[in-house]
């Protein structure tokens, strides 16, 4: 029995992701349909929705639509896309130890300003200042990550 073609409001339904959804992925040269109707109807087969699934997989690991763009790309041109895959992850997993650095340091951080402004007495109301205790943050201060 030949496969069932989808439509693409069925393709979303199938793979719970919106049309505008679908529509990007194609866009992206994700998915493509297998064919249009004459109406510009777009049709596709059961292999799109494990390509659907495939991206949310892929997208679950954090990986980028470009990142899923190199892997298949990969994969099309007839190699294996797993070493791939693998140096991704590794970048990631660095990615993410680079940022629990910083915010373990973060943390120290402001661990010490708690520490340092519990006992501080409040600001007179008709200060100048909006608060001493941000106008009293170093500039180099807080890992200087902008709103890390």
């Amino acid at each position: 029995m030949p496969n069932k073609l989808l439509k693409i409001g069925e393709l979303a339904e199938k793979t719970n992701v919106a049309v505008a959804t679908i529509r990007y992925y194609e866009s992206l040269g994700l998915i493509e349909p297998a064919q249009r109707s004459k109406s510009g109807y777009r049709y596709y087969t059961s292999n799109a929705i494990k390509r659907v699934q495939f991206i949310k997989k892929a997208q679950s690991l954090q990986f980028s639509l470009s990142e899923i763009q190199q892997v298949l790309g990969v994969r099309n041109r007839g190699s294996a896309a797993c070493p791939l895959v693998r140096d991704l992850l590794n970048q990631k997993i660095a990615q993410l130890e680079e940022q629990l650095y910083r915010m373990k340091a973060l943390k120290t951080e402001l661990e010490a300003y708690r520490k340092r402004w519990a006992d501080r007495p409040l600001d007179d109301p008709c200060s100048q200042e909006l608060c001493s205790l941000i106008e009293e943050v170093a500039e180099h201060s807080l890992s200087s990550e902008p709103n890390l």
